[in-house]
């Protein structure tokens, strides 16, 4: 495969994994270890399995029928890619105005500047890629750029933080405690929503489609939860190696003490670096993917692309900085999210089974499996989420 179609396959699964590493990831991962302690390695563990299951299937048959999910839904069943596409547009601009205001707290631990202020500073970087001419490419730049730097940060505080490497590799496998809404939770977390379609619609604007083209399709989506799982494992032993020094973790921001706790002054700040990094892509990954959900319905939209992308980002941060994080709001996106996953996933396991959508293609069975268990786990989670809302 040549070069520029290589860095368009890692770009995607980047994409996909950024979407997923926003402020709520970082919480969660940080929030889990100090009530699960190393035994959160089994549940990261069994999350990964669920996640590449979900994306595998997903993918997969996003690049056979050379479609976007709103499109296949549409032919499993008229009306359903609409219904699919308002819910992952809401879920995404409601959780939009939580990665712009996560965006602003990383800047005000890493400069001290206000919070929305520094909300607003994000937001026209996030833009500027979009007013690029070649938006694609200077996302896919953009992408990379940012999750090395986040790498680097988090490889820093977890070797400073001197996890106790042994036991949680011991109880990854031999856990001594199992939480089921943590699984679920990191399942909704990483690829819930509009995430796990991120970097399938990607490979579908860049053209990289059709059966020919599975082989790389499964290596970027395996390689997108790959670098999204590495960065919660770090981000876990980090976690394990304050909480088994005996240090307390502030409950008000959890991470923030981690990376304090670690190296003290200059961890606070890289804190705010790794919480700019994460808040800024997920800025980015929610619009794109939010926009890819509409741009098939109307030629408009589609000439119109980054014009419409550029102006979700900029009501995300018009809601932040005049209302702030409406939590019912984002409490219910949540719900949504959860909801979300397992109708996408249905109606892409149909399609898989349907001539006129996939032709002679046949989806492995044992993915067809995972994903019909994963949809009945999924299933579940979210009519018990909805009815405690509502």
């Amino acid at each position: 495969m040549k070069s520029n179609a290589t860095s368009t396959l890692v770009a995607a699964a980047l994409l996909m994994a950024i979407s997923a590493v926003g402020p709520g990831f970082l919480t969660q991962t940080t929030v889990f270890t100090k009530s699960l302690g190393a035994s959160f390695g089994f549940v990261i563990l069994l999350s990964i399995l669920i996640d590449i299951g979900v994306q595998l299937n997903i993918w997969r048959v996003i690049a056979v029928s050379k479609k976007r999910a709103q499109d296949i839904a549409n032919m499993v069943l008229p009306g359903l890619g609409g219904f699919i596409a308002l819910l992952i547009v809401f879920g995404g601009l409601a959780f939009n105005i939580g990665n712009v205001g996560g965006a602003g707290l990383g800047l005000e631990a890493l400069f001290g500047l206000d919070v929305r202020l520094g909300g607003v500073l994000a937001s026209l970087i996030a833009i500027a890629v979009f007013a690029n001419k070649q938006a694609g490419r200077a996302m896919d730049a953009f992408t990379q750029i940012m999750a090395a730097i986040m790498v680097l940060v988090i490889v820093y505080v977890c070797v400073v933080s001197k996890p106790p490497v042994s036991e949680a590799v011991l109880r990854t496998f031999i856990p001594e405690h199992i939480d089921l809404v943590a699984i679920i939770t990191l399942v909704g977390g990483t690829v819930g929503g509009y995430i796990t379609f991120a970097g399938g619609h990607r490979l579908v604007d860049a053209g990289i489609v059709g059966r020919g083209a599975l082989p790389y399709v499964n290596r970027s989506a395996v390689m997108g939860i790959s670098f999204a799982s590495l960065i919660r494992v770090l981000l876990f032993l980090a976690s394990l190696g304050i909480i088994s020094q005996g240090l307390a973790i502030d409950d008000g921001n959890p991470t923030a003490a981690v990376f304090k706790q670690a190296a003290g002054d200059m961890g606070y700040r890289l804190f705010g670096l790794l919480m700019f990094v994460a808040a800024v892509t997920s800025v980015i990954g929610s619009a794109y993917t939010s926009i890819s959900f509409i741009k098939s319905f109307s030629t408009i939209v589609e000439k119109n692309e980054n014009l419409l992308i550029v102006a979700f980002i900029a009501v995300s941060t018009l809601i932040f900085v005049t209302v702030g994080k409406p939590v019912d709001l984002l409490i219910i996106a949540g719900a949504v999210n959860g909801v979300i996953l397992p109708i996408a996933l249905g109606a892409m396991l149909v399609a898989s089974y349907k001539p006129q959508i996939v032709g002679t293609y046949k989806q492995p069975i044992l993915l067809t499996i995972c994903g019909v268990i994963i949809i009945c786990i999924m299933t579940g989670m979210s009519i018990h989420v909805l009815f405690a809302l509502f």
